[in-house]
């Protein structure tokens, strides 16, 4: 007896609210951008410049009490991460301590190293510090510039493969549903001022990647449908492709978001923005594959008869299978 989170065969219109659900991702996306214009985003260490501090001792790296040690020099951004290397011999302990930049400063002052290298020697008194370097507000401003071409140069080459793969009224839909994606993921971490750093642009191209694949599907399934159903409207083709990838879709989903949930709960501070996005990314991106991406196609119109030639269509690679 096989478990399954959806009836074997569904009827559901999910067009049936579609000014509610698409007009409510544009509102969505247009707060998102307003929270994230008026709030800004809570950059961490590296957007907005500081100081990596690596630390060696005999004793184990115990996080929670290098940071209860720090606590009271309130130096702000301030993340601990011990470093593992198969190389490290049992006395090797080393830790990495990112600290930002202060207010008003270019980079963390020797002042401020000196106390924090104080701090921990009192609680680990054989501890040593191999290597201190910063990094300044230049190289941060070449890190933002660098995550935004990362961003928008996947959104490009999705763009392509999408209209390749189908063709181009698929690819703009698609394209909008990542979108969506992003500027929500963004707006969120503007919102609740969840520390924005690289790790956050890993998981907003993690988010990219994963909503693509389940719009895909969708997708392609749809195009086996218009072929087999030719005189069917196309709004009732679609709730057939999107009700026969139903349980495929909330079984993949859910299994990740319950992954994902054990990680937010139980994995600490580190990778807690990170997981948050892709869990976030992963809600939002099941939603746009459904009522977004179906709906800009369908706005737009598609071709229904894949068996005469087009010219003005990019589907010459139609039939490669991806």
């Amino acid at each position: 007896m096989r478990l399954r989170l959806v009836p074997q065969e569904t009827n559901i219109d999910f067009f049936k609210y579609a000014r509610l659900t698409f007009g409510g991702s544009v509102v969505a996306m247009m707060l998102s951008i307003g929270i994230w214009l008026a709030m800004g985003l809570n950059f961490g260490i590296d957007f907005l410049g500081g100081t990596t501090i690596r630390t060696q001792s005999a004793v184990a790296v115990d996080v929670g009490l290098y940071r209860d040690a720090l606590a009271p020099l309130a130096l702000g951004d301030v993340s601990i991460t011990q470093v593992f290397d198969p190389t490290f011999g049992p006395e090797q302990n080393v830790a990495m301590i990112r600290i930002q930049a202060q207010e008003g400063a270019e980079a963390v002052t020797p002042a401020i190293i000196a106390a924090v290298e104080a701090a921990l020697i009192a609680v680990v008194p054989d501890i040593s510090f191999p290597s201190v370097e910063s990094v300044g507000p230049k190289v941060s401003g070449e890190l933002i510039q660098t995550a935004i071409i990362a961003v928008l140069a996947s959104l490009a080459a999705i763009l392509v493969y999408i209209w390749l793969r189908f063709e181009w009224q698929f690819s703009v839909g698609a394209v909008a549903a990542l979108i969506h994606d992003v500027i929500l993921t963004i707006g969120i971490f503007s919102l609740l001022q969840i520390r924005f750093d690289l790790a956050t642009i890993a998981a907003l191209l993690t988010i990219i990647g994963y909503s693509i694949n389940d719009t895909v599907v969708i997708f392609d399934r749809l195009r086996e449908n218009l072929i087999k159903y030719k005189s069917r409207p196309l709004q009732d083709v679609m709730n057939l492709s999107a009700n026969e990838t139903l349980s495929r879709t909330l079984m993949t989903s859910g299994t990740t978001l319950i992954a994902l949930l054990a990680l937010l709960i139980l994995g600490g501070d580190v990778i807690r923005g990170f997981v948050f996005a892709i869990f976030w990314g992963v809600i939002v991106g099941t939603y746009s594959s459904i009522y977004v991406a179906k709906n800009v196609v369908l706005m737009i119109g598609v071709k229904r008869d894949w068996s005469k030639p087009d010219q003005k269509s990019g589907t010459q690679f139609s039939n490669i299978d991806a």
